[in-house]
């Protein structure tokens, strides 16, 4: 009985390795989600293909990471994946909410899915709560290659690509990588140069006024002005924090007294969640210079 359930056990692994294998390579050649960044379009790509074979474990786990690595299609994928896969404990409000986040940001499968349906109350999957272990995150490698970089840059909207092309030419004047340069911006405001948060954060970079003024910028909403001011503040971040990446992600988001307060990123859900975002697509725990 026991050598039944191992044989059987590895034959299912041997078919999922068979059927995620064109799925992961798609991933890393042509994703089916070009315009998320690499690291969420492999979670997308590989959960798409666990539930086309029945793992809805691996699909779950999958989608929630894109979800909370801050992908609208995963937002969907995993409302979607609750509406079609019943989950012991996971009620119908908890697909609702997810589509309905979706939705609010422009997903038209979402709408529809939604259609007719009121919102009701928030109510957010258990995978939600769960801390981001971000020394997990950090093991993912090295930094992500520019190939990759130049195909997700490449699959934005025309207008928010000229921006990250902006962004790109900027960097290396300030000893900034670009592809970190890139995963604090597209964190920070999509690309979006008329971004204005309920803080008052402006831009591109999301600036705050004490920031522009500290890095001479005296228009936050003109792009450029914004990149610079944005460049030179992550410049100063990186040499308070000898380059590392989560420290200065996470300085940029919550200020660079928290993290000297925590000596680390602070235990905040908001600020963790970011700093997994910008992992989960830079890919290394250490700046690499520009060359």
């Amino acid at each position: 009985m026991v050598l039944a359930k191992l044989s059987l056990r590895v034959l299912l692994c041997a078919v999922l390795a068979v059927v995620l294998m064109p799925i992961a390579a798609r991933a890393e050649g042509g994703s089916l989600f070009p315009e998320e960044a690499p690291v969420v379009a492999r979670l997308l790509d590989d959960g798409i293909a666990a539930e086309a074979v029945g793992f809805a474990a691996g699909a779950e786990a999958r989608y929630c990471w894109a979800a909370r690595l801050g992908s609208v299609e995963g937002q969907y994928r995993l409302g979607r994946f609750y509406q079609t896969h019943p989950r012991p404990g996971v009620g119908p409000t908890v697909a609702t909410t997810l589509l309905s986040f979706a939705a609010q940001r422009g997903h038209l499968a979402a709408q529809k899915r939604l259609a007719g349906r009121a919102p009701g109350r928030i109510d957010t999957p258990a995978c939600f709560e769960q801390v981001l272990d971000l020394a997990v995150i950090k093991t993912l490698g090295r930094v992500i290659s520019r190939q990759e970089v130049q195909r997700y840059v490449a699959a934005l909207p025309v207008g928010r690509r000229s921006h990250a092309q902006m962004v790109q030419r900027l960097a290396p004047r300030f000893g900034v990588d670009p592809r970190f340069a890139l995963a604090i911006v597209r964190n920070e405001s999509g690309f979006d140069p008329k971004a204005h948060s309920p803080k008052n954060a402006m831009g591109l970079m999301q600036l705050i006024p004490e920031t522009a003024r500290r890095f001479d910028v005296a228009d936050a909403f003109n792009p450029e002005q914004n990149v610079r001011g944005g460049l030179a503040y992550l410049r100063w971040l990186l040499d308070k924090f000898d380059g590392d990446i989560a420290r200065t992600a996470a300085a940029y988001n919550a200020g660079e007294g928290a993290v000297v307060r925590y000596d680390g990123v602070p235990p905040y859900p908001e600020t963790r969640e970011y700093v997994a975002r910008v992992l989960g697509f830079y890919r290394a725990s250490q700046h690499v210079a520009p060359g």
